[in-house]
């Protein structure tokens, strides 16, 4: 017998999000009656993930599901539920949730004011799109925004997922998910960059060199916090740091690249955060801004 309170859940959008919760819902015993799957990949995608479960328009599925979960790009979201409202799509009573870390439930307004209920689950998370993402949702936390009566509807959702989920209040969403993409985007952008670096002077396999320091630096960075911040900006080390740009200027090619330009912003917030915390002296914070300071070729 089915467990109470399954739902017939619709997901519109099977890309690497869409797919992988879709699969942890049905995981959950909740019937997932309908995907939307445009491209060769995501088609496969669904195939794998969702095996069994019919390829649909989206208005089709909206019909036939009591759960939609949006799982579109953030620009795409406010269109899409605008539209669907124009065509009489939502349903008195239904859940509608969306997947953007971008927006709260404010943009499901058209939602609300069919009688749907509006829900915002965005998983902290970065997905591949494949099985193995089911297993990362463990270790996951979902920032949730719903109306306080709905809030509880949300929340088990998320846990019913194998994950956890954390308030966000619909004001902050926009800074909330600013805080994620800093974090997580730009990580990988660093990565790059430093792998570039040590290509150019003969390491075969920056991954190996990088791998145990990078980390080892997160592990520090997340039990530590600013604490665990080493280096030459932190010790006030002017001399390498400006002989750490200076290399940088000449590899970027006069410093018109982007690898100066991360390396001179992220030094100077590095610089003031240690200032702030008093590892740095009046005088070690002036040479670092010198330092610092972009050359004119």
């Amino acid at each position: 017998m089915a467990k109470p309170g399954r739902l017939g859940v619709g997901i519109v959008g099977a890309g690497k999000v869409g797919a992988v919760l879709g699969a942890a819902l049905r995981a959950a015993e909740h019937a997932v009656v309908g995907v939307s799957a445009v491209s060769e990949a995501s088609r496969e995608r669904a195939e794998t993930l969702l095996p069994g479960v019919p390829v649909l328009e989206v208005q089709d599925i909206v019909e036939r599901a009591e759960l939609v979960l949006l799982a579109v790009p953030d620009d795409a979201l406010p269109g899409l539920v605008d539209g669907l409202a124009k065509l009489g799509a939502w349903q008195p009573g239904q859940l509608v949730a969306h997947t953007s870390g971008r927006f709260g439930v404010g943009v499901l307004h058209p939602v609300r004011a069919a009688g749907a209920v509006p829900l915002a689950l965005h998983p902290a998370m970065t997905f591949t799109g494949m099985s193995l993402d089911l297993t990362r949702l463990l270790d996951c936390t979902f920032g949730v925004t719903a109306d306080a009566a709905m809030l509880p509807i949300a929340q088990a959702l998320v846990v019913e997922m194998g994950a956890e989920p954390v308030a966000i209040a619909e004001a902050d969403r926009t800074l909330y998910h600013a805080a994620l993409a800093h974090g997580s985007n730009h990580m990988v952008t660093l990565v790059a960059q430093a792998s570039e670096l040590l290509r150019e002077v003969g390491v075969e396999l920056p991954e190996r060199m990088l791998g145990p320091l990078l980390r080892a630096t997160l592990e520090n960075a997340l039990a530590s916090g600013e604490s665990a911040l080493t280096g030459p900006v932190a010790r006030g080390d002017v001399g390498t740091v400006a002989a750490h740009a200076e290399a940088l200027r000449e590899f970027d090619g006069g410093g018109h690249g982007d690898v100066l330009a991360a390396y001179l912003a992220m030094a100077r917030a590095t610089a003031l955060r240690a200032e702030g915390r008093g590892l740095l002296k009046a005088d070690q914070l002036e040479g670092l801004r010198e330092a610092l300071d972009p050359k004119e070729d």
